[in-house]
């Protein structure tokens, strides 16, 4: 895997983060590594379909999936990921997949992506896939793992 399949990614994740939430995310360490969903985690995965295809995950502790809700709600407190903040945390999904989709079709490559869906659960490995991997820290909101996983 290329490490230039997920800087778009990277790049509109900083970029929709820091217009929704008001935080200037960093990056961290690129890897790639097991893909495991993790319990008290909350995934939102989007497939990929064109030149270029598979499935981008972003992946939250539930803790910091209900600091970026609030921090989308302008400060809105929320205690459980009801139906608004799932909805909330799809969105934000969406709109990262799709401004990185727009700067793929600006570099050539030309993808569609999938409706967003919300994943939580236990821990199990996935089809003992590899992903490129990288997290977004969020001061005052945690970090964002973001997983792009071509088939």
């Amino acid at each position: 895997m290329k490490a230039e399949y997920i800087n778009p990614f990277l790049e509109s994740a900083r970029i929709v983060i820091e217009q929704v939430a008001n935080v200037r995310p960093t990056t961290g360490k690129l890897s790639v590594k097991d893909i495991y969903f993790i319990e008290r985690y909350v995934w939102i995965q989007i497939g990929m379909t064109g030149q270029m295809q598979g499935n981008i995950r972003f992946g939250f502790e539930e803790s910091t999936a209900l600091r970026m809700v609030s921090a989308m709600m302008g400060g809105f407190i929320l205690t459980e990921l009801d139906e608004m903040g799932h909805s909330a945390i799809s969105e934000l999904g969406n709109m990262i997949s799709g401004n990185a989709s727009t700067i793929l079709y600006n570099q050539g490559i030309k993808v569609d992506i999938t409706p967003p869906k919300v994943v939580t659960g236990d821990i199990h490995e996935v089809d003992a896939l590899k992903a490129l991997t990288v997290p977004l820290l969020m001061d005052g909101i945690g970090e964002l793992d973001i997983q792009v996983l071509l088939a």
